[in-house]
């Protein structure tokens, strides 16, 4: 070990001279010379309890101690010429005694220096402040009437103290209110109710404001609300008239939300970083609504979100950069609903993405002290040294200051300082100290010698190697008895020098070394590793059916490792047993007499040591005693006393004792075995045999330590393991197969990558496991090259010809001799790009939208890899248009078409080849172009200039011309009210117009217009727009539904009345005639169609004109033709039931059919009949 130690020190000093240090978190230890670092200090924003002394913290460590200085307000504060204030010992804390003093006298910026020798350390810059709760302004408080359904805020607007005031409202008896989604607190402390009821009258609405510092509460005056209801309103509005403030101005039936906070459509916040963020959304309206919340350009942050006072308030904690953007707040109710925009912005105060590190060096060594600060707006940075702007310090030729780093070259010893990183923006400032020590220091250990480690089986172990050393030491771990350093997969060493196995096994235990090195020694420490079994619990606690005061128990069989101390322990429900002598806890045990109901439940049973624990769980279930139990099948019992015979290099007899098959016979056995020695505590299963057996030769691997098990198997299921048997240990051998899954493939154009599935460790048959790995190229006759690795599963081969064919072997090897040979299998070196392009490309246009261009195959020599294919890459030369097209051809393809190409244009081209690695060099460019095409449609089409017969179309040229424009056609055709298309007129026009007027046009007709551009090639596809002509305008129009329409419908009634006030003129005008007694009317013109006056009820029976629908016979109008309002109303059925009809002078009859007193008649018998058509008219008048 020594010699190795020497080549590992030679090794460790070279490298240490040609590298410099970067930031190092080394600790120098206290007894060595260091500058001074803070240690302890105040809060920059320092609140102090007025009653109490004030008191700023400074603390430092260094060597020599440091001493300490304070400015205040920016200048030196001389804290022996005031009797108030002293220092406490060994620090640089400040105690002031305000007793007797104003508190404000001693308010102001502090900032402490803690200084020795080797550099000074400055404190932040602590804002002192004396705590305020300030007491409410008197006020007089109007009571405060308002209607039932309206929205009410009652302000609280405590006085400003320092910190802040904590709001809440209570009532006279010091009860909470009680708060919802109707009634709530807002952020600044105001109570908000989105609509009042009249159980919210009362007189103590209190508002409290608690000071946290000086734990004072004050009170606001009691608001007195009254809520009334419409008709308390109405009868007590003139008593409160005249000494109340009256709030109606809000409608108290239900209404649809309105946000009362914050205002408007839209607002904005900023938050910055690291804070909480709230946003508040509080609304009115009946019934009350509800909030809802979400953010419109994605998801609300799942676990830093969270919604308070009922929804209304968004909270969002630890704020990052990606919570900016758009929250959007709804509130709704039955009757709409409404939202408001909350626009965020997130700024950020200076934040550390890597705080500046003591740095320690050996003299002429090379460092950098890095000061990388972030925020928004962007963080100034300044530096200090020893608290002095190093623009001011003394100039240092091995110093150079940047920005934010100072680079370090050559330091000499006395160069040691304190250097301070200042970055601020406008919401805040950092200041960090970090040292720079210049020390010659061989290595030490720091940590404690002859440590002790346990660790459990397969689980992890760590192995720490505190050092310290200037320049910095170089860790090497040893095991005792092995002379190669521990490196590989199952080591790991961390940058702190601490090595850590991943799995740490029972061979892992033992003595362990670490030896740390530098130019100026070396220093070694010894740690002791103890792998120790796991707790396993080999019987678990079953599930149990008893009947009630039966008795019942549950097993709990555990093996552990004998050096540790087992404690067992027995839960029901997770919980403690009943304190119950009835429960009796034995070493593996629990057994339960004279069970209850009380008593179902689950058992576990925790079996715990200093290191781990195991632990299981089963049922207990009470059942009703039956006369005759039924016949239980179960699984079988794990069988028992495993015996090992006939021992033997390569194989072995295991018999064993079957258990109870619990009434379902024994179907078979299965034999598991684990490797302790590489893989304990996992079982697999090595074979099967009948349930009538208990013996089994079993064939063994080389290297295994062995351990067996047994299960039975019936109908029900598997029993439990059995106890595990003795072990047996194997002679290790050579190995018996090698690596499968070879390959063998470049990754870049000189080498040459073999990989394989490597060998478990049972596949290894003994120690030393080793991979030889053999290669040689195959075209020629080559030898055969070849490496031995260990603990790697590759192997790249250098310096090879690019994609070249080779043969590779990788064969095991172990202390005991080789596997078989392997088969050799065939792969490539890696690729490199094409190196020529594919030659004679050309290109053959099939039409204005296809070309196919060929080329012939690139030389196999010249593909330098596995040909892939071809690809074409082609674009149209147009300025406007830069976008590249490619198309991908296969390796046998010689040809490829180009579809989609532009008419009339000229196109580029170039063709090459790809393989795995990438693509060659292009052929030269070439170009075609492409015949004309049938035109795109026209780019716009529009109706303009309208008149009674005549209108203007005008169009855009198209967009694609795709050739030479030779004209265009315009078509139109009439519209129908059904939609009918009419006949089609045809217009051809020349290429350079762009408008066309239309004459002889049909007024009030809908006409739809199709235009087409043309070349030589045909027409393109027409735009089609349809117009409206309406009296002397013309609207456009998409397929509008003429009976929708306003003028429309406006027309039909106009017209509809017409013809209705000319029904009823003709009617008047065909029963004009003169006066006539109604006797003798009657009796003159006897009419069968006219019936007799009922005799029951003393009426006229109705007339009846069902053929041709004359009107009433024997009615007559005045000789003038009108009909005063102020004359009667009666009817012939009024008459007939002796009202007070009006007649002439020759006793006729004047009057209305269906007149006023028929309608109150009609109104109390539901009377069907029609009013007559006088009356009718009369409604006009």
């Amino acid at each position: 070990m020594e010699s190795i130690l020497q080549c590992v020190l030679h090794v460790s000093v070279t490298i240490l001279l040609l590298l410099g240090h970067m930031i190092t978190a080394l600790e120098v230890p206290l007894d060595l010379p260091q500058p001074p670092t803070i240690t302890h200090q105040s809060p920059k924003d320092y609140i102090v309890d007025p009653r109490e002394s004030i008191v700023v913290h400074c603390e430092a460590k260094g060597k020599p101690h440091p001493s300490f200085s304070w400015t205040r307000n920016g200048t030196h504060f001389d804290i022996d010429k005031d009797p108030k204030v002293t220092m406490k010992p060994g620090a640089g804390t400040l105690v002031i005694d305000i007793s007797g003093e104003k508190p404000e006298a001693y308010e102001g910026v502090y900032q402490c220096t803690a200084r020795n020798e080797h550099g000074a350390a400055v404190s932040n810059n602590i804002v002192v402040r004396q705590s305020r709760s300030p007491l409410w302004a008197k006020e007089r408080i109007e009571p405060i009437v308002v209607q039932e359904g309206v929205s009410l805020v009652l302000q609280c607007r405590p006085p400003a103290g320092l910190p802040p005031p904590i709001i809440f409202w209570m009532d006279n008896n010091f009860l909470r209110l009680i708060q919802n989604s109707r009634v709530s607190q807002a952020l600044n402390g105001d109570l908000y109710f989105s609509n009042v009821r009249t159980e919210d009258t009362r007189s103590d609405y209190i508002c409290y404001a608690r000071f946290p510092h000086t734990q004072t509460i004050q009170q606001k005056q009691p608001i007195t609300v009254r809520v009334l209801n419409v008709d308390a309103i109405n009868e007590t509005m003139a008593a409160f008239l005249n000494d109340t403030d009256f709030f109606s101005d809000s409608p108290s039936g239900e209404r649809r939300p309105t946000f009362l906070v914050p205002s408007g459509a839209s607002s904005s916040a900023m938050v910055l970083r690291g804070d909480v963020l709230q946003l508040e959304c509080i609304a009115e309206g009946l019934p009350t609504p509800e909030i809802s919340w979400r953010k419109d350009s994605g998801d609300l942050p799942m676990n830093r979100t969270t919604l308070h006072n009922f929804q209304k308030t968004l909270m969002i904690s630890d704020v990052t950069e990606a919570d900016a953007g758009d929250y959007r707040c709804m509130a709704s109710n039955s009757q709409g609903a409404v939202y408001h925009i909350i626009t965020v912005t997130v700024k950020a105060a200076p934040y550390w993405i890597s705080t500046p590190k003591n740095l320690i060096l050996a003299p002429k060594e090379t460092g950098v002290l890095s000061c990388l600060p972030s925020g928004n707006p962007k963080p100034i940075i300044s530096w200090s040294m020893n608290g002095i702007p190093i623009e001011n310090s003394p100039r240092d030729p091995s110093r150079k200051v940047e920005e934010d780093s100072i680079i370090f070259s050559d330091v000499q010893p006395g160069s040691s300082a304190v250097y301070q990183c200042n970055t601020s923006n406008e919401f805040g400032y950092l200041l960090a100290n970090a040292f720079v020590n210049v020390l010659a220091e061989p290595p030490r250990v720091l940590t404690r010698p002859n440590e002790v480690y346990q660790v459990i089986a397969n689980g992890p172990a760590l192995l720490d190697c505190a050092t310290f050393g200037s320049p910095i030491p170089k860790i090497t771990w040893f095991k005792e008895g092995q002379n190669s350093v521990l490196d590989g997969d199952d080591y790991e060493q961390h940058n702190n020098g601490s090595l850590e196995i991943h799995t740490a096994q029972k061979a892992d235990s033992g003595k362990y070394t670490c030896v740390a090195i530098n130019s100026l020694g070396k220093k070694e420490n010894h740690v002791y590793l103890e792998v120790k079994e796991p707790t396993r619990i080999l019987k678990q606690p079953e599930y149990k059916v008893v009947q009630r005061k039966g008795n019942v128990l549950f097993e709990c069989k555990v093996k552990h490792d004998p050096s540790l101390i087992p404690t067992m322990t027995w839960l029901k429900n997770d919980g403690e047993l009943p304190d119950d002598e009835r429960f009796v806890v034995d070493m593996d045990s629990l057994t339960i007499y004279n069970v209850t109901e009380g008593d179902e439940g689950t058992y576990t049973c925790i079996m715990n040591t200093t290191l781990d624990q195991d632990s299981a769980s089963a049922r207990l279930t009470l059942v009703e005693a039956t006369p005759t139990p039924a016949i239980i099948y179960d699984q079988p019992d794990p069988p028992t006393d495993l015996e090992m015979t006939e021992l033997r290099a390569r194989s072995v007899q295991l018999t064993w004792v079957p258990g109870s098959d619990n009434n379902s016979p024994i179907q078979r056995f299965i034999i598991q075995y684990e490797d302790v020695l590489h893989q304990q505590g996992v079982w697999h299963n090595l074979t099967e045999v009948p349930g009538t057996k208990t013996t089994a030769h079993l064939a063994l691997s080389p290297y295994v330590l062995y351990a067996f098990r047994v299960l039975a198997v019936n109908e029900v299921g598997f029993s439990q393991p059995s106890y595990p048997s003795a072990r047996y240990q194997t002679e290790p051998a050579a190995p018996e197969e090698n690596p499968s899954e070879v390959d063998a493939a470049g990754n870049e154009h000189d080498n040459l990558v073999i990989s394989w599935k490597a060998l478990t460790s049972l596949q290894s048959s003994g120690p030393g496991l080793q991979y030889k790995v053999s290669w040689r190229q195959t075209d020629g006759d080559r030898d055969w090259e070849s490496v031995t690795v260990a603990n790697v599963s590759k192997y790249v081969v250098l310096g090879t010809p690019t994609y070249v064919p080779f043969e590779v072997k990788v064969q095991a090897v172990n202390d005991y001799g080789s596997a078989p040979e392997p088969t050799a299998v065939r792969g490539f070196s890696g690729e490199d790009l094409p190196m020529a392009p594919p030659e004679a490309v050309q290109v053959l246009v099939e039409n204005s939208t296809l070309a196919e261009v060929q080329w012939d195959p690139i030389n196999p020599q010249m593909v330098r890899g596995w040909l892939m294919g071809y690809k074409v890459y082609y674009w149209k030369e147009d300025p406007q248009i830069e976008e590249q097209k490619v198309l991908t051809f296969g390796r046998n393809k010689t040809q490829g078409k180009l579809p989609g190409l532009q008419p009339y244009s000229q196109y580029t081209f170039n063709v090459r080849a790809f393989n795995e690695k990438g693509e060659g060099p292009s052929s030269p460019n070439q170009q075609f172009n492409t015949p004309e095409g049938v035109p795109g449609p026209p780019a716009s089409l529009r109706i303009t200039n309208p008149s009674l017969d005549s209108l203007t179309v005008e169009w855009g040229p198209p967009v694609e011309l795709n050739g030479q424009l030779t004209g265009y056609t315009l078509r139109y055709q009439p519209i129908n009210s059904t939609n009918e298309l009419g006949p089609l007129e045809e217009v051809t026009l020349p290429a350079n117009t762009t408008s066309c007027t239309l004459h002889s046009l049909k007024y009030s007709t809908r006409y739809k217009f199709y235009l087409n551009a043309n070349t030589v090639k045909g027409a393109g596809p027409a735009v089609t727009e349809e117009t409206v002509i309406i009296m002397d305008e013309v609207i456009p129009s998409q397929q509008v539904d003429i009976a929708t329409q306003g003028w429309f419908i406006g027309l039909m009634c106009a017209i509809a009345l017409l013809i209705l006030v000319l029904l009823i003129a003709c009617f008047i005008k065909r029963n004009k005639g003169g006066k006539y007694p109604v006797k003798e009317k009657e009796d003159a013109h006897a009419d069968p169609e006219i019936q007799p006056m009922k005799d029951d009820d003393g009426t006229f029976g109705e007339y009846s004109d069902t053929e041709d629908h004359k009107p009433l016979k024997g009615s007559r109008t005045p000789s003038n033709g009108t009909v005063k309002k102020d004359d009667s109303d009666d009817s012939l059925v009024d008459y007939g039931e002796g009202g007070e009809g009006q007649f002439n002078e020759d006793g006729s009859f004047i009057g209305q059919y269906s007149g006023k007193k028929e309608r109150d008649t009609a109104e109390g018998n539901e009377s069907s009949e029609a009013p007559s058509p006088v009356n009718a008219m009369n409604s006009f008048v």
